[in-house]
């Protein structure tokens, strides 16, 4: 699999392009921001861009939705819980004195147990509300790995005290669907350094109090 993490924009996002080496389908995760160098890397790998997903719908992680879909004609995936972030992302990046173009609305809604693929390999979409109440992670379990979004980091946790948070619930994604996972799946969120369920499961003091 073609995997690579590219760091984006002034909130240093994460945004991730997968391809299958076999078919050259791909995938953009969270196009935050730099859209010539994402579009870049995409030609450097040779992929057909086949999806671009949003984790979740805050606007640091979607600015360069409208220019992906106008360059590579993939449809816009993310979860409907998240519609109002994306289509109005311009207003909520002012209050940062940030500038970012609204989204187009989602093709396709992400929901809880759909299947992606690219080529043969597939990725499951987990919904992991408590971020956002659109929030999901994408895993990949034959690569044993997950893209965790804003969800769950290293040593951490999603924030809860913007619109639509909910410390709680998000406890209760983190435990019900992700510690479900390996212990050796490997974790790479939406900002930071990448990390381990098991290491996550041990030591993250949001998990272990």
């Amino acid at each position: 699999m073609l995997f690579e993490t590219i760091v984006v924009g002034p909130l240093g996002v994460n945004c991730f392009i997968l391809g299958d080496k076999q078919s050259k389908e791909g995938m953009v995760v969270d196009p935050g921001a730099d859209c010539d160098i994402i579009l870049a890397t995409v030609a450097q790998f040779g992929i057909n861009v086949k999806y671009i997903v949003n984790t979740h719908g805050h606007f640091d992680h979607m600015g360069c939705n409208r220019r992906l879909k106008e360059k590579t004609g993939a449809p816009l995936l993310a979860h409907k819980e998240d519609l109002n972030f994306l289509v109005h992302a311009s207003r909520s990046a002012t209050k940062y004195g940030l500038t970012v173009e609204d989204s187009p609305e989602p093709d396709l809604f992400l929901t809880d147990g759909m299947q992606l693929q690219l080529g043969a390999r597939v990725i499951e979409v987990l919904h992991t509300p408590g971020h956002t109440q659109g929030g999901c992670c994408l895993y990949l379990a034959n690569e044993k790995l997950v893209l965790t979004g804003d969800t769950l980091f290293a040593d951490s946790v999603g924030r809860t005290d913007l619109p639509g948070g909910n410390h709680d619930q998000l406890i209760t994604s983190i435990r019900t669907k992700l510690m479900a996972l390996p212990d050796d799946t490997i974790v790479w969120p939406g900002h930071g350094p990448s990390s381990t369920i098991g290491q996550e499961r041990r030591f993250n003091p949001y998990l272990n109090d």
